[in-house]
This record gives structure tokens, C-alpha cells and sequence, in this order.
């Protein structure tokens, strides 16, 4: 134990708790949307055992990679078709690629559907939901997903299996702390969640462009780069994410504030009036 708790080790959990802070934005934001799906007497119970159950396989996650990380290194569909879509496929492509799929799916879904309501204070509460298990199920299979990207990144700067599980295990606590009250805001600020859809809907995106050098960065061969059209698919760097996130919020508080500094003036103006 004390070969653990190295001056080393202790500077690698810090930095990979700031890691997984950054990188679980999206994914209590995820949460907290999607938690709203299952039965109102339920929901509670769904985001702290989807939270629970997905650190938990999160942690089994770490394990497996640190075993098998050369295997899942290596590409095992070399795409063929030339000018056309070229490049290698590996295990991580195809996280990327199903994850981001469907991230950009359900955001689109839920944006349709919140345009295609009529009443807005109805509807919204009102719409077809799902069972608590199926949200459990979808809430632990994306944070599987979102996790993955940010496993690799952990195991480039350490492999020691304690150091790594216990920073999972902090961000999971701080998720559970946390989902409720932000699931809570959204409830209150429905506009929020317009926005917090945007974001998932760029964070597929972001997932996508991962997968385009999931192979090639892999082992090191840039011949294994995924093309379309002879372009490269090239990654969203996370600064990039996380201006747009910030400029994004900033526009939403900023139109919230003077849309009710605009309702205050015509109320003033009707009573005058």
C-alpha cells in the first residue's frame, strides 16, 4: 500500500480527477436528460442506480483495457475503397462510431419533438416515456461510451489499476451529488435544456471525428487515418468543445436576461398605458 501512495501517484490522481471532471460534463448533463424519460416517482432512484451500475462497469471497463489494450490496439477492418473511404477500423472505432450515432440521435429526437408540441405546458411533462429500466439501461450503456474516450486518456498518463479506479470512483460520487440538483435546473429552466441538447448533439460530432484516428493513432501508422473523399477525418481538439459549450451558455444566459428585461419594460409600459 504504501508503494501506492507515492508523491507520483498522487500527482497522476489529481490530474486525472481534474480529467474526469472536464470529461463527465457531457455525461451528467446526459444523465440528467435522460432521467427525465422514466416514470416522475422514479426518476430519483434511475439516475442513482444508472450512476452506480455504470461506475461499477466502468471500473470492470479499466480492467479489461489494461489487459487487453494491445489487442483492442489493433485494426481489424482495413477499409478498401479508395478515394472513397479508406482507413482502419479498431475496437475504438466503433465505440466512436455507434456512441456518436446515437448521441446524435436521441438529441435530434428530443429537439424535433420539443418543436412539434403544441402545448408547452403539457405536452413536455405528458410525452411517451420510458420504463425505469430502459433508462437505467441506456443511462449505464452511454456512460460506457463517453467513459471510453476518457479511459484511454487516463492510461496515457498512468496504468496503475488503484490510482485509476479511485479517480472513477470520486467522479461517480460527484455525479451522484450532483445529478439531481442539475436534473432539478433543467426541470425549472426548460430552455436549459434546449441548449444542454445542443451540446449533446456537438459532443456526437466530437465522438465521431475520434474515431476518424482511433486506428492509425493507435499504431502509430498514419496510412490507417479513416478518409472520406480523400479528406482526413480529423478530431475536434477538447478546447474547441469547450469554447463552444462556454460561448453557447453565455448566448442563452445573455438572451434569457434581456428577454425578461424585455417582458419587465411592456408589463411597465401596459400599466402605464
Amino acid at each position: 500500500m504504501a508503494d501506492l501512495l507515492t508523491l507520483e501517484n498522487m500527482g497522476n490522481l489529481v490530474m486525472l480527477l481534474f480529467l474526469q471532471a472536464v470529461l463527465g460534463f457531457d455525461n451528467l448533463l446526459y444523465i440528467s436528460i435522460e432521467s427525465q424519460r422514466a416514470p416522475l416517482a422514479q426518476q430519483k432512484a434511475v439516475r442513482f442506480w444508472g450512476i452506480v451500475l455504470a461506475v461499477a462497469l466502468r471500473i470492470v471497463l479499466l480492467f479489461a483495457m489494461i489487459e487487453l489494450l494491445d489487442m483492442l490496439k489493433e485494426p481489424f477492418f482495413i477499409m478498401p475503397w479508395e478515394g472513397i473511404l479508406e482507413g482502419g477500423v479498431n475496437f475504438a472505432t466503433v465505440v466512436f462510431v455507434v456512441g456518436g450515432v446515437f448521441i446524435m440521435y436521441t438529441a435530434v429526437k428530443e429537439i424535433s419533438h420539443m418543436l412539434s408540441i403544441e402545448h408547452l405546458d403539457t405536452d413536455v411533462d405528458a410525452k411517451q416515456g420510458k420504463s425505469a429500466f430502459q433508462v437505467v439501461m441506456l443511462i449505464v450503456l452511454m456512460n460506457l461510451i463517453f467513459s471510453f474516450d476518457s479511459v484511454l486518456s487516463a492510461l496515457a498518463i498512468t496504468d496503475v489499476f488503484f490510482v485509476l479506479a479511485t479517480a472513477i470512483l470520486v467522479s461517480g460520487l460527484a455525479m451522484l451529488l450532483l445529478a439531481d440538483g442539475v436534473t432539478a435546473f433543467l426541470q425549472k429552466n426548460r430552455m436549459y435544456e434546449v441548449l444542454g441538447l445542443f451540446i449533446l448533439l456537438i459532443v456526437g460530432v466530437v465522438l465521431l471525428g475520434e474515431a476518424g484516428p482511433a486506428a492509425a493513432h493507435a499504431v502509430h501508422d498514419d496510412a490507417l487515418m479513416i478518409k472520406v473523399f480523400g479528406y482526413d477525418i480529423i478530431p475536434m481538439s477538447k478546447t474547441t468543445f469547450y469554447f463552444s459549450v462556454v460561448v453557447l451558455v453565455l448566448v442563452e444566459v445573455i438572451q434569457s436576461g434581456y428577454q425578461r428585461r424585455l417582458a419587465m419594460e411592456r408589463t411597465a409600459s401596459q400599466r402605464r398605458s
